[in-house]
């Protein structure tokens, strides 16, 4: 096995350029994993590890899958080109995966969640992370201004961007998509809303989620089948978006074991 101990090392430029460039991650089609649990969970969601960096004195028993290239690197190396420094001792770049609506598996009545242009790659790992434990059928990503590869959006997940089925699409082809299979499009929003908890969640529905700073764009709020807001009783009109899909989420979890 190669080792690495510079900084230099054309593979770590790579790697690099991997974690920083998301026009780096289209042209290769890879993108970065760090840590062994998130690696895991790649693994097991069916993506191919193209390569692995392994630091021997953070993770010496750490066993290298067969057939994927490794390289051992240095604790310098290591802690230079990872977000956790010296807590994991494995990353590898992975091959990306597209995945279109059409791909989704859903049941008879799924839970879907729709984000119209998110912003921040950590609020969307966060919602992915709340999907996971509320047993979302899949994350919806319309016109999105960061790309589903983002190292900070893997890092926030935890490993739910591989647990969660998440696909990237226009407004328009998602809403096509949701009307064709009667999925009921809710959308959250202050005007001409009713509270959530009021509001069916046991059928098919699509629970829709705007940016903190301008919310849905009026495409989404025509096509809704009803409006749902979440009762604000401070000085401050809107939540963390990760935070109110977190409280959608889950009410219809709770509506579903009634």
């Amino acid at each position: 096995m190669e080792q690495i101990t510079s900084l230099q090392n054309p593979k770590i430029k790579q790697l690099l350029l991997l974690q920083q460039k998301s026009s780096e991650r289209r042209k290769t089609g890879l993108f970065v994993v760090e840590g062994q649990q998130e690696l895991s969970h790649c693994q097991h969601a069916g993506y191919e590890i193209d390569t692995i960096f392994w630091c021997p004195a953070l993770m010496p028993d750490f066993q290298c899958p067969a057939n994927v290239r490794s390289f051992e690197v240095s604790r310098e190396v290591y802690e230079k080109v990872a977000y956790r420094g010296s807590t994991e001792g494995v990353i590898a770049e992975v091959r990306t995966k597209s995945l279109q609506l059409e791909d989704l598996k859903l049941g008879n009545h799924p839970l879907i969640v729709v984000l119209e242009s998110v912003e921040k790659p950590g609020n969307l790992g966060a919602i992915l992370r709340s999907a996971d434990a509320s047993g979302v059928d899949a994350v919806v990503v319309c016109d999105p201004l960061t790309d589903l590869y983002n190292p900070n959006l893997i890092r926030s997940s935890v490993g739910a961007a591989f647990t969660v089925p998440c696909v990237a699409c226009s407004s328009e082809t998602c809403i096509a998509f949701l009307k064709k299979r009667n999925i009921r499009i809710l959308t959250a929003q202050l005007q001409d809303s009713h509270l959530y908890y009021d509001t069916d969640m046991t059928c098919g529905t699509a629970v829709v989620m705007g940016t903190e700073h301008d919310g849905l764009t009026d495409l989404w709020r025509q096509a809704a089948d009803a409006h749902i807001r979440i009762p604000m009783l401070g000085q401050i009109d809107s939540l963390n978006v990760s935070v109110s899909a977190a409280i959608l989420m889950f009410e219809a979890v709770r509506q579903r074991q009634k």
